[in-house]
């Protein structure tokens, strides 16, 4: 796939149920009722152990809710492991909550294991790229905050210079028509894993309202731009 082939992104219905949802740890999915069905019948991953992912590389970004960017990531070949959690911001151990009612600085974002003889940094910033619409200021479709803005995280200069340089040439493609680029090119400083219950939110709650109206049309609006980089078992 060609740098620039990326295909921008309509943003997600507005009448869907917000990531940050009026609903309490243990009542996420009691409203569905065939969803411990559903959740039966999802295929079970084997998870790696930190120490079999302490051999790979780790990537950080941010854009919009995390269940969302946790399953796109989740999709792409070399990439491992996918955590959901908090980064860029100063508050030390930050919850869902004061994350998401914008009591911290902090974003919700993924922290990407991925294997880099399999793929790419900057393969990995094509993705990032290409599976949100970067020109959104403190938001993503239906998710308004800077709890939801638009973040590339780089832990050394020549990824920075990755990130700004694709940023350049997309701009200089003119691939938004116009519109700036909202996305935050940020030093990685730390980043706390989000609750256990936030962890694979997607796969283990098929039948959530923000799920189907908006993860899963996300995931699939970037499975048809990016087919040559998603793995064998999501095609």
């Amino acid at each position: 796939m060609k740098l620039l082939q990326i295909t921008v992104l309509a943003c997600a219905t507005l009448l869907a149920t917000s990531c940050q949802s009026k609903v309490k740890k243990n009542t996420l999915s009691e409203n569905d009722e065939n969803t411990e069905i559903m959740n039966e019948e999802v295929e079970e991953v084997v998870k790696l152990s930190p120490q079999q992912l302490s051999k790979y590389e780790t990537a950080y970004f941010a854009s919009g809710c995390f269940w969302c960017v946790e399953a796109i990531f989740e999709s792409v070949k070399g990439v491992k492991e996918v955590v959901s959690g908090y980064a860029g911001g100063k508050q030390k151990n930050p919850t869902y909550e004061d994350v998401g009612y914008g009591k911290t600085d902090h974003a919700e974002a993924v922290e990407v294991f991925y294997d880099p003889k399999e793929i790419s940094f900057t393969e990995l910033v094509q993705v990032f790229f290409g599976s949100h619409d970067p020109t959104q200021l403190n938001g993503q479709g239906p998710d308004r905050g800077r709890q939801y803005r638009s973040i590339a995280f780089y832990k050394t200069d020549e990824q920075k210079k990755i990130i700004e340089g694709y940023m350049q040439a997309l701009a200089d493609q003119n691939v938004y028509g116009g519109e700036p680029i909202t996305t935050e090119v940020t030093p990685f400083t730390v980043f706390y894993k989000a609750e256990s219950y936030h962890q694979d939110y997607e796969k283990n709650n098929p039948n959530n309202s923000y799920i189907k109206n908006v993860s899963i049309p996300r995931l699939n609006r970037f499975k048809e731009s990016f087919g040559d980089y998603l793995k064998k078992s999501v095609h």
